[in-house]
């Protein structure tokens, strides 16, 4: 029987999580990127395997990925988008922070994607309708909590919205210390834990629209039921840019005050 476009993803995600896994702890070669950014061989090797299993599979899809960019057909509208460690920073450093993403671009809807934890044996998946994290082979439907009050961040840049938002900003204004508990993991895997009620909220700056870190999250969370916007409170990829992530709408209205405010 053929295997369907979210067992592909799975599958793709926990190969390449298996490489991550294995190659951690290893002296990397650093491969030097723009602006201060880099890849490790782990990076490369892991992308490598996931494309390979995914052209088995859809050979006339198009993929784009971290290191390798676009390749395959000129004209199609599935897109594959491959994050293959998210993290890299913490990754190389020996922190087991990180996850390996993949989602599936089909025209302008997500329709199939996971994220996994390379270190946790997890994996969070998505048909682009339901939201699950996978344990063991046992499949849990995705739950988003506010309850936690934990606020992830991102601090890395790009800051295209700067000075009008600036996250360091945010995270200082006493109404935010007051409600949230601030929390900087530096890797997708915390939008994936916003899905599964683990973080309350996920707030970032930047593009992202058919951004390889962030589609297989945003999938994971808008099949899950949490609350989407960018920064300016209009739908993701319009507007300003940038996410905001939320379990639900009244922790979503009170960062977006927040950040109206400032």
């Amino acid at each position: 029987m053929p295997i369907t476009d979210v067992e592909l993803a799975r599958t793709a995600a926990q190969t390449g999580a298996a490489v991550v896994r294995t190659m951690f702890g290893a002296s990397l070669t650093r491969l030097e990127k723009s602006g201060g950014d880099f890849a490790t061989a782990a990076d490369v090797a892991a992308e490598r395997t996931i494309l390979d299993v995914i052209r088995t599979a859809r050979p006339g899809d198009a993929v784009t990925g971290e290191e390798s960019g676009r390749t395959g057909a000129a004209e199609t509208e599935r897109m594959w988008l491959v994050d293959p460690l998210c993290g890299t920073l913490n990754y190389a450093a020996h922190t087991m922070l990180v996850a390996v993403n993949v989602a599936l671009r089909v025209g302008s809807d997500l329709t199939a994607a996971a994220s996994a934890d390379p270190f946790a044996d997890e994996v969070f998946w998505t048909d682009g309708v339901r939201a699950y994290i996978r344990r063991g082979g046992v499949d849990e439907p995705l739950k988003p909590s506010p309850d936690s009050r934990l606020v992830d961040v991102n601090l890395d840049p790009p800051f295209p919205n700067s000075p009008a938002f600036r996250a360091t900003t945010l995270l200082a204004d006493p109404g935010f210390t007051e409600r949230f508990r601030p929390r900087v993991v530096s890797t997708t895997l915390a939008v994936a834990w916003v899905a599964a009620g683990r973080r309350a909220a996920y707030v970032t700056d930047g593009r992202l629209h058919d951004n390889v870190h962030f589609a297989a999250g945003i999938a994971l969370c808008l099949a899950a039921g949490c609350v989407l916007t960018g920064l300016d409170g209009r739908p993701p990829h319009t507007g300003t840019g940038g996410l905001i992530v939320a379990a639900d709408r009244e922790t979503h209205t009170a960062l977006l005050d927040l950040i109206r405010n400032r």
